[in-house]
């Protein structure tokens, strides 16, 4: 294949985009994980991971994918035979049930849509029929990454209070950390789940707990089998900035990195940018007179946009055209969407000038797949980033592109 010229668009929502701060901050020679200077560097990402997840409690960081830190939030908590409440918000919060049910749990799965996030009634009206307290963890995706939902979890806390259940709360937050606000000691999460490469803007390979005190005194009955997963070996490890076995240092340099940018912009600054670029997205999105998987505008994503496209049309044909005309990745449908979605990603190291690349290579992909939509979408998005205000865009600039009926 010919080499393209050229910076490769990586518009999937995660992994996302490298910065090159953070590239050269891990390109550096490997220390020793025992010594003084990496108890340091341990020290002082940890410090600063609770920062993000706004905890003054235990984070805890695990060589692995975000799969890791769901097992390892379950596990460290739960035994055998526990009743778990999940939602199915989408494709990721399907997974998470399923390796539930491997571990040996007991799942309540609430179905949805695909369109919608968590129903905070619905988690109220579950735990007051369960007056035996059999349900042991409410386990609830923040964001939704195969969807582009965003679950209120603030009110999912107020619906458990309500009930007055004594459930421990899980929240991922794979897709959100670091770019949707989120507080984890403030909505009384017990334990949040992350990875390294969305909002954090390194490679994947990076995965997190924030455990609250509940948590952890959950953990000392807990029975579930777990050895690399297990806290407590980790948190009297940690106590030193260390690991209780080899960590991914050259990863860690650049976690210390990120979260430096993170502190340097700000983490408002931070979630306010995605909001903007997310806006965006949508009014483009809208203008192309192409649908947003998520209805509720509450619920919109920050993080990404998926868009359906019509129903005779295939997602995925319309993806690899945009791959192999202007080298950009979007993201592609995931379980029951497959097919029928692409997702935009506007997550992580992103701005202004690279949304509005990545907007009109979607733009010109639609045209030359012959997907029904209005041109000159990209033109409400310049519109809002210039003006921060919806304007009418003149008709002489856009025409309905129909290759069907105007081949």
């Amino acid at each position: 294949m010919r080499q393209p010229s050229g910076r490769h668009f990586l518009q999937i929502p995660g992994p996302t985009n490298v910065p090159d701060r953070i590239l050269r901050a891990m390109d550096r020679p490997t220390i020793d994980h025992r010594g003084p200077t990496f108890g340091a560097l341990g020290s002082e990402v940890l410090a600063g991971l609770r920062e993000v997840f706004r905890t003054d409690g235990d984070v805890v960081i695990y060589p692995a994918s975000g799969t890791g830190a769901w097992e390892a939030a379950l596990v460290n908590t739960l035994s055998p035979g526990d009743r778990v409440l999940m939602y199915e918000t989408g494709h990721f919060a399907a997974l998470w049930r399923r390796l539930a049910e491997r571990l040996g749990l007991e799942i309540d799965f609430v179905p949805g849509d695909w369109r919608r996030g968590v129903d905070p009634e619905a988690v109220e009206a579950c735990l007051r029929e369960d007056r035996d307290h059999r349900i042991k963890a409410v386990c609830i995706v923040h964001n939704e990454t195969s969807t582009g939902v965003t679950t209120r979890v603030p009110e999912v806390r107020a619906a458990m209070d309500r009930a007055d259940h004594p459930a421990l709360f899980f929240v991922d937050t794979i897709s959100s950390l670091a770019s949707i606000d989120y507080r984890h000691d403030e909505w009384r999460v017990d334990v949040t789940v992350a990875g390294s490469q969305k909002g954090l803007m390194l490679p994947p390979g990076l995965s997190f707990n924030a455990i609250s005190k509940k948590a952890i005194a959950a953990s000392a009955n807990a029975r579930l089998p777990r050895s690399y997963w297990a806290w407590d070996e980790m948190l009297a490890a940690n106590a030193g900035g260390f690991f209780p076995y080899t960590p991914a240092t050259n990863l860690l340099f650049g976690l210390r990195e990120a979260l430096a940018m993170l502190r340097e912009e700000g983490l408002d600054a931070v979630f306010a940018r995605h909001a903007r670029l997310a806006e965006a997205t949508r009014r483009t999105v809208r203008a192309w007179g192409l649908e947003i998987l998520c209805v509720e505008p509450r619920e919109h994503s920050n993080s990404l946009t998926a868009v359906l496209v019509p129903a005779d049309c295939d997602a995925d044909a319309f993806r690899r055209v945009v791959l192999e005309n202007f080298d950009m990745s979007l993201g592609s449908g995931l379980g029951k969407v497959q097919g029928k979605v692409f997702r935009i990603g506007h997550l992580g190291d992103f701005n202004d000038l690279m949304l509005a690349g990545t907007l009109a290579g979607v733009e010109m992909g639609l045209a030359l797949a012959e997907i029904p939509h209005t041109a000159g979408g990209v033109l409400a998005a310049l519109d809002y980033l210039t003006h921060g205000e919806a304007r009418d865009v003149d008709e002489t600039t856009t025409k309905t592109y129909d290759a069907r009926r105007n081949p």
